[in-house]
């Protein structure tokens, strides 16, 4: 695999593409004992600079751009003088998956934060999703309070990038 991951708009059609299956799969595989799972996107205009960025992974090995894989980040709220932006909607096709690619895609989106003039980033996610989790805490994020209130999520993290 060759990768490249740059900014797109949120509303780009091989985002619409991904987001798609992202919220096919969960609705699929979201834990019954939860309850129903909550289709819902994050509006794209939440996913524009100054307040945030979409990054798209595409594959190129072929000569092609296959897309493989997506994550936003959105400014939200600030907590005293912790400027926090959000990961929303990481998410990696099967073929993409254990290649490198949410690897990628974090690294970019926490690179965007810094530059966007975040101190921290944080995510919500579901115990269910185990490797994304386990991702998550590889790279220094820490379980935190809940910051919001998203009935698909059981966990939450943040993780200083400053």
């Amino acid at each position: 695999m060759s990768l490249q991951v740059r900014s797109v708009p949120a509303d780009a059609p091989e985002v619409d593409a991904l987001l798609d299956a992202y919220l096919d799969e969960r609705e699929a595989t979201f834990p019954s004992a939860q309850g129903s799972y909550s289709r819902k996107r994050t509006p794209a205009a939440e996913f524009v600079a100054p307040d945030g960025t979409f990054a798209l992974a595409v594959d190129t090995a072929d000569g092609t751009e296959v897309p493989v894989g997506c994550g936003g980040l959105r400014r939200i709220a600030d907590d005293g003088d912790d400027v926090r932006f959000e990961v929303k909607h990481v998410y990696v096709t099967p073929g993409g998956r254990g290649r490198g690619v949410a690897t990628a895609l974090m690294d970019a989106l926490e690179q965007a934060a810094r530059d966007l003039g975040a101190t921290s980033v944080v995510l919500d996610t579901n115990d269910s999703l185990v490797a994304a989790g386990a991702m998550y805490r590889s790279r220094g994020y820490q379980r935190v309070e809940p910051f919001n209130e998203n009935p698909n999520a059981t966990a939450w993290y943040r993780k200083p990038v400053r």
